[in-house]
């Protein structure tokens, strides 16, 4: 939306960071079958700005799965141009999460 824009119409950074986020943890939580917590964020490259009307991607894929925590890597994609649509790679980012209980403690990945 514009208020998520600055005024050259590309999408603040902090914004596209936190849906990175929801979208790894979505996975995360997925496989952790419960609550899990962003611990880590290894590394985070903006390789294009997003415009506002693009349409984004994203796609997650697990790194690794330790006793209490996930590792994912999240691509977004954008769409752009409906007249004359085309994709590009707009961000990357490895983030951890670690699986935490009701108390907030850390606790076991299921695993299987």
């Amino acid at each position: 939306m514009p208020a998520d824009a600055n005024q050259h119409g590309d999408i603040f950074g902090g914004w596209i960071m936190s849906q990175v986020d929801i979208a790894g943890g979505t996975l995360a939580a997925r496989l952790a079958r419960g609550r899990v917590a962003t611990v880590a964020v290894k590394e985070f490259v903006f390789k294009q700005p997003v415009q506002i009307g693009d349409v984004l991607s994203f796609y997650v894929e697990v790194e690794r799965v330790g006793s209490t925590s996930i590792t994912v890597t999240v691509e977004v994609y954008a769409e752009r141009r409906p007249a004359d649509p085309t994709t590009v790679k707009v961000t990357e980012a490895t983030l951890t999460y670690v699986a935490i209980d009701r108390e907030g403690r850390p606790r076991a990945v299921p695993r299987g």
